[in-house]
């Protein structure tokens, strides 16, 4: 029988990004005994959004850890016995609730390795839901994109698709630094395609390389996150009216990697970058900053625009949620109004 037409090609399959993690989670724990997990009902809960489903059934106790309601606490454990040289993968159930470990997270993890001239590595993954969520307010709607973006001693990486999500997160448990892995609780349930070498156990996602979604020539447009959805979006109304954009998915927040939107700025000369987080001091703000101090600051024929967040704490009420978060018609007339059309 032939395929269907929609059907994806061989070796390629739909898998949402909550299973991705967890396939991630599972290789690591299998390939590596120094990995264990640990966080808030993250083992016999099978996770607060069951992406451990599973692990503790499989690698019990010892490596699949529920911890007491205290970020504080068990970050510190997490960050000691990544310097005692295991590689702990700590869960925050949402990255607001990393506030109660900025210490442990910035103080202890990212500044170690620096002021032990190198002798104390610190391998820990910081992971969780990171961003605007549906209906939970400010206390559960922030991206923390910017403030660990600013961090030296930090990796920070922002997965959109699944194959994101799991060859970032194996990357992440794989590297000698803290790195701080943004996840989106909205994108959990969103099944992507998967390759088979994507499926595979060696595969990785490079920590510092973004990569091009979409291929234009009119305008680039940057996000990272559930954005960048948001952004293909965008681009398939505006190829109704002619106009090619360029998507790039960062990917990585740090290092970030403006060599790949240089090029496309040099290619398009106009930018637009688009981000879930507040506009003062964020992702976009160091991105066109970045651009105006380089090479590529020549080719641009128009400001570049950001399109960001509100400048508010999160409202709880739908509507004046979907008025402080970017959609697709916002970045619509962002386009237009830097191509001027």
């Amino acid at each position: 029988r032939s395929r269907s037409p929609l059907s994806p090609p061989a070796g390629v399959s739909q898998v949402t990004v909550r299973d991705a993690l967890n396939q991630a989670l599972d290789e690591e724990l299998e390939r590596d005994e120094r990995v264990f997990l640990l966080g808030e009902e993250v083992a016999q809960y099978d996770g607060a959004y069951k992406i451990s489903r599973g692990l503790w059934k499989k690698y019990g106790d010892k490596r699949i850890i529920d911890t007491p309601i205290s970020e504080m606490g068990f970050a510190g454990i997490a960050v000691g016995a990544a310097m005692a040289g295991l590689r702990p993968v700590c869960e925050f159930m949402t990255f607001n609730f990393s506030m109660q470990a900025i210490d442990q997270v910035i103080n202890s993890a990212a500044k170690t390795c620096y002021m032990s001239a190198g002798s104390i590595p610190v391998p820990i993954v910081f992971r969780g839901p990171n961003g605007a969520s549906a209906g939970v307010a400010a206390q559960h709607s922030q991206c923390f994109a910017a403030w660990y973006g600013h961090c030296p001693g930090l990796k920070v990486v922002s997965p959109w698709s699944s194959e994101d999500a799991k060859g970032l997160l194996k990357a992440s448990i794989r590297d000698d630094n803290p790195v701080v892995v943004l996840e989106s609780e909205l994108l959990y349930g969103v099944p992507f395609e998967m390759s088979e070498q994507a499926q595979s156990k060696e595969f990785v996602v490079p920590i510092g390389k973004a990569k091009i979604e979409k291929q234009g020539t009119h305008v680039t447009l940057v996000a990272h996150s559930r954005p960048v959805g948001h952004c293909l979006e965008a681009a398939a109304v505006l190829s109704k009216e002619g106009v090619e954009c360029e998507v790039i998915n960062l990917r990585t927040i740090r290092p970030m990697d403006i060599e790949t939107v240089e090029a496309s700025v040099v290619k398009t000369n106009h930018l637009v970058t688009v981000e879930g987080g507040w506009p003062q001091f964020g992702v976009g703000a160091e991105i066109c900053a970045r651009i105006m101090e380089g090479p590529a600051f020549n080719y641009l024929d128009a400001p570049a625009v950001r399109v960001t967040g509100a400048d508010v704490p999160m409202p709880y009420a739908k509507i004046l949620e979907d008025n402080s978060i970017p959609q697709v018609k916002d970045i619509v007339f962002a386009v237009k109004k830097t191509l001027n059309i």
